[in-house]
């Protein structure tokens, strides 16, 4: 069996602030820290459940560079750095048998909910198909468009609320209540860990019941950017337009993964400031 485990930060108990989870900031460390230990507990929980699993751990937050590799579980391979195919996602395949996603985050515009965003801050919303997706539903998408089940989530309530939208057969494990973009109620990290590894070890288990999210294409995608700049060098994109209202571009795209490429690159694109 071959398992991915997509590991971001914001969703990570105990963090609650962007000073734990950017490179930059003094807090940092900690944060970094806190996530390589969720995501050894999810690993355990997954291999309790299938001793032979093939693991690999997606690093999945800001640079892809946050995992402590000294501090991972060996029995996974940690895929790491950026830019790399399938972003958030690097490692999956077709052959991949499950997608696990830890330490995720709500969308941008849900409320309550701790550091709630999708991609970036330069993006304000991506619709496909008129449904508002953020990362973890573009991400369990995106698995699905390759027919994989994403099995678990972890992150607050509001996250895991999300992801049962999409996911109602799916494990959720919340390590901490939402109160506010920057405060939450949080369980201890060593409780937190205890919840995910008997979650990971049953959403492994619950696999034959949980579809893949398969979202048809051909696919119209709407993206509303923060900056006029980004609108601007977006539409250099072919296929890319301009929307009604002013900050939306729009293109088809002719299946999901075509759609998750160019959302990709449109994130990207946002963040080059005018000289």
């Amino acid at each position: 069996m071959k398992v991915l485990i997509s590991v971001d930060m914001e969703g990570v108990s105990g963090i609650v602030h962007t000073s734990e989870t950017n490179p930059d900031r003094y807090d940092y460390e900690r944060g970094r820290a806190l996530m390589t230990a969720e995501a050894n507990a999810v690993i355990a929980g997954v291999l309790d459940a299938e001793p032979g699993a093939d693991v690999r751990v997606a690093d999945a937050h800001g640079p892809f560079r946050n995992l402590l590799p000294e501090e991972m579980d060996r029995r996974a391979r940690l895929v790491r750095g950026k830019p790399r195919p399938l972003g958030m996602l690097g490692g999956l395949d077709e052959d991949t048998d499950a997608v696990l996603l830890v330490g995720y985050h709500a969308r941008a515009g849900a409320g309550p909910g701790v550091i709630a965003h999708t991609m970036s801050g330069d993006i304000l919303d991506v619709r496909v198909a008129g449904r508002s997706l953020g990362e973890i539903g573009l991400n369990t998408a995106m698995a699905g468009h390759l027919g994989v089940p994403v099995l678990l989530l972890s992150g607050d309530d509001a996250a895991c609320a999300e992801f049962g939208e999409l996911a109602p057969s799916a494990v959720t494990v919340a390590v901490k209540e939402a109160i506010a973009a920057a405060a939450a109620v949080t369980l201890h990290p060593e409780v937190a860990r205890e919840r995910l590894r008997a979650g990971a070890a049953e959403a492994i288990g619950r696999r034959a019941l949980v579809p893949p999210l398969d979202i048809a294409g051909p696919l119209a995608v709407e993206v509303d950017l923060v900056g006029a700049a980004a609108v601007d060098l977006a539409t250099l994109v072919p296929g890319v337009s301009r929307a009604d209202g002013g900050r939306t571009v729009a293109f088809t795209a002719a299946d999901f993964g075509e759609a998750y490429r160019l959302v990709q690159l449109l994130v990207q694109l946002a963040s080059i400031k005018p000289g």
